[in-house]
Order: C-alpha cells, then structure tokens, then sequence
C-alpha cells in the first residue's frame, strides 16, 4: 500500500507512505512506532478513509474497506484520537451513547440496544459509576477510559488508538495499558496501536510494526525490533536496550550525555 501528499510548505518535497504490508488477527495487539513525520497519522488516516491509497488496497476481515460506506466502516473499526475531548458540553453516557450512531444513522434517540451496549462498554472501562459527571469533571485517565468506551459501544472488530497515553501521568498510564490488556483477553478484540512511547508499545503489544519516512523498517515480536543498533539508527539517538525484571520484556532507556 502506498500514499503520497503533495508537497507544501510543511514538506518541500512530497512526503509518501510506500511499500507498507502488514496484517493483525483477531485477539492480536499491533503496535506501530517510530520518530516524528515517520507516518503513524497517515497509517490510521488511511485506516479509517480519511485518506485512499494511492496503490494498493485494506481488507477488513477479507473486503476492502473501499466497498465500505462511511457508516459501515464505523461499525467495525472503533478509533480512540489523541485529541482532548476536556471541553466537550457532555456527561460520560452522553459521551459513550455517540459511539452508537453507526448502527442507527439519522435516529434522534438511542435504543433500548443502545443503552445496553453503552452499559457494558462503561461496565468494561470501569466508567459505569461516572456516567453522569460532566467530561471537565474528569481526571485525565478517567476521561481517556471514558473515549474508549465510547469507541468499544461501536461494537468494532478493529480498536484503533492514537497516542492513548498521551498527556497522562504514570498512574493513569499503568491503568490505560492494563485496560488494554484486558479488553484485548476478555474480548479477543484486535487492537491496534500507535505510541511514541516504546516501553508501552513493548509492554502491551504482541507485534511491532517500526516506521520511518514512510516506509516499514522493522516488524515482529518486541524483542525483535526493539534492538539497540536499530533504534539508534531510526531515531538518532544512542540508547540501551535491557528486560523488565518483571515480565521480561524489552525496557528503553536514552543515553544521556552531559
């Protein structure tokens, strides 16, 4: 699959997404990393048709989402934004009930099925008991788990989250990656997701899919791409690689110099 922007006074020359295949199952977590401008914000543009490939073509589950409308696309992929949603006029339900638009375009009022399914993605994201504090009465993890039960509401095959930690302190951090985790087990849900944090990619993710200038430079488990002589090469940077004693998975540290 390929993309190409025409140029601008952000890019001189044209910046293009080339040469990208990868695929997720279900139950599986993706993550996709890698350095600014390196087209993590096109992959999910493209994911959700914001933008059409230049070349080539993505399936969902076997169709291509191109043969999609609009709202059918909504009712598979569910996106969680990296947007602040801290002035928004609503309380959590009202919040969490717009995830249901797809499945009912052009009604005026939710369904009895809707609020069923509004329920248990709060249920889920442990938001049930918030549902009717205003979203600027939130701390920042509580607002961030209230976007993605609004996302799990769409009921989607594919969950899709952008920089989900973003802006959270290390508390509301732990509690998003353990979210993850187990909305991942309790519903086999293939989840996909773009961080620049690569100790949380590392952590809750089965892949890793590394970017860089639009192209793919690495793919595979955590301890395959998250390699020292790699990551320096991609980000510029001189870093050490070691395990968490805990899990054992890779952990990322800068080499500071004075």
């Amino acid at each position: 699959m390929s993309f190409v922007y025409p140029a601008s006074a952000e890019h001189r020359a044209p910046f293009a997404v080339s040469e990208l295949s990868f695929e997720i199952a279900p139950g599986e977590i993706v993550g996709v990393i890698g350095p600014n401008s390196s087209g993590k914000t096109t992959l999910i543009r493209l994911l959700t048709r914001v933008l059409e490939p230049a070349a080539g073509e993505i399936r969902l589950e076997g169709a291509p989402i191109r043969r999609l409308t609009r709202t059918d696309l909504a009712r598979r992929v569910g996106v969680v934004p990296q947007a602040s949603l801290e002035q928004a006029p609503f309380n959590v339900g009202e919040l969490v009930l717009m995830g249901r638009y797809p499945h009912g375009p052009g009604r005026y009022f939710e369904s009895p099925s809707d609020r069923t399914a509004a329920r248990a993605a709060m249920e889920a994201t442990g938001v049930l008991e918030l549902a009717d504090l205003p979203l600027d009465h939130l701390s920042g993890g509580e607002r961030q788990r209230a976007v993605i039960a609004r996302a799990l509401a769409q009921e989607p095959r594919l969950l899709v989250l952008d920089e989900p930690t973003a802006h959270l302190d290390l508390r509301y951090q732990v509690e998003v990656a353990a979210l993850l985790r187990r909305l991942n087990r309790e519903r086999g849900m293939a989840i996909l997701l773009v961080s620049h944090d690569l100790n949380l990619a590392s952590e809750v993710c089965d892949r890793l899919l590394l970017l860089a200038g639009g192209r793919p430079v690495a793919t595979g488990a955590p301890e395959v791409v998250l390699g020292e002589s790699l990551l320096a090469s991609v980000f510029g940077c001189e870093v050490i690689v070691d395990k968490t004693e805990t899990t054992r998975r890779p952990v990322v540290r800068l080499t500071w110099r004075a």
